[in-house]
């Protein structure tokens, strides 16, 4: 039977047309885009194609202001190790929140070990970022602030925009995380007012492996792989020349479809939270209700282990999951549940839904079916359940 796919944060189907141009690119033995042969010419005018197509997604007033990348942590490495060693000069400090992607985050923990300073801003219980706390953090040494787009766990947007004038006033450079955005909602970097968006392939059924960096033209910024000149100067290595056709071409997609991909998505979603009271009871959701991606959705359910579910219904065809996929494995609670103020135990009963579009009404009825019986399941044999049933 096929698996019911409902993590598409994690991974996407290829579009056919995606497909497609990845195969006439392979078949068509394109050069090195650096080279100086026809060969090389035809692959460098493909290349162009491309981010031409990618600019146009994200709106960038100059496609030379996007770099191509192996992915969105790359992107995101790139944009706040590259902005911190570039303007030293000017400070050591960094401003962000604590509900960062790993790429975030583990970047900024590697500056503090060479004397950069950070300072991670709350959010409130409903899972935003306050702009008035963002700018009481920053200070004279300030050089960058990091905030992301959309959540990678939860789906709840920021108020970029906001932060970004406020970034804009006091001077400061303004990267923001838009992975799990673009392609999926309309990220426009020139209404936002970013200097710094990472973005990757994948969440808009592009190839995996391919991601982007929008860097402002006149933003101070050192390269994070040195060697040739490839991507403008800004990343050196030959580029993956097939994978960045197909994520042009998904971009093309996703500019065009991206009205009729929002409402099919956010009508399942509104199907499920709708139904969910019909199914189980005692649960949290985490996404907030009005300013999320449409087509992704926080749930923790009381009582019951995350993980197991997740085996669960994969017994039964259905794919979800616990938290993003790059922090599949940590045995800790998540770091972004935690800070919404939600307990240890609650935090290890979450399951995060991505829809998409392969997705259907019936397919979320049957989900929510065996959802039920899964849930029922564990939380017979649940000590924690037992006590509060007999406290209640």
């Amino acid at each position: 039977m096929k698996i019911i796919n409902l993590d598409h944060i994690s991974a996407n189907p290829l579009l056919p047309e995606v497909k497609q141009a990845m195969i006439e690119a392979i078949g068509a033995d394109y050069g090195n885009p650096s080279s100086q042969h026809r060969m090389g010419e035809r692959a460098a005018q493909m290349l162009e194609d491309a981010r031409k197509s990618v600019s146009r997604l994200v709106n960038a007033a100059n496609d030379r202001e996007i770099v191509f990348t192996s992915c969105g942590t790359e992107s995101a490495n790139h944009a706040v190790k590259g902005v911190a060693f570039a303007n030293r000069d000017r400070g050591n400090h960094i401003v962000t929140s604590n509900i960062e992607h790993n790429a975030v985050i583990r970047s900024l923990r590697r500056l503090k070990s060479m004397g950069y300073t950070v300072t991670s801003v709350s959010v409130g219980a409903d899972g935003r970022v306050d702009p008035a706390d963002i700018e009481s953090a920053i200070t004279d040494t300030t050089i960058l602030v990091s905030v992301m787009h959309s959540n990678n766990e939860t789906g709840t947007l920021q108020p970029v925009a906001e932060i970004a004038a406020i970034a804009r006033k006091r001077g400061v450079l303004f990267h923001c995380d838009a992975v799990d955005s673009v392609g999926v909602v309309p990220v426009d970097v020139q209404d936002l007012g970013v200097d710094l968006l990472s973005f990757a392939s994948n969440p808009f059924y592009g190839p995996t492996g391919v991601g982007g960096l929008y860097i402002k033209r006149g933003v101070r910024i050192w390269p994070l792989l040195e060697g040739g000149i490839q991507e403008h100067n800004k990343r050196a290595g030959t580029e993956n020349l097939v994978g960045i056709i197909g994520m042009g071409k998904a971009a093309e997609l996703a500019r065009r479809e991206l009205d009729q991909r929002m409402a099919h998505t956010a009508a399942l979603k509104k199907k499920f939270l709708d139904e969910l009271p019909n199914y189980i009871d005692e649960y949290i959701i985490n996404t907030h209700p009005e300013y999320s991606l449409p087509n992704m959705l926080s749930v923790s359910i009381k009582y019951i282990e995350g993980e197991s579910v997740v085996l669960m219904l994969d017994d039964e065809n259905f794919a979800v999951s616990t938290r993003s996929a790059c922090a599949t494995g940590s045995l800790r609670a998540s770091h972004v549940l935690l800070s919404l103020g939600l307990s240890h135990a609650d935090a290890q009963g979450t399951l995060v839904l991505a829809f998409g579009i392969d997705n259907s009404e019936a397919q979320i009825t049957a989900f929510l079916g065996a959802l039920q019986r899964v849930v029922k399941t564990l939380r017979d044999i649940s000590p924690l359940y037992r006590r509060s049933a007999a406290e209640g």
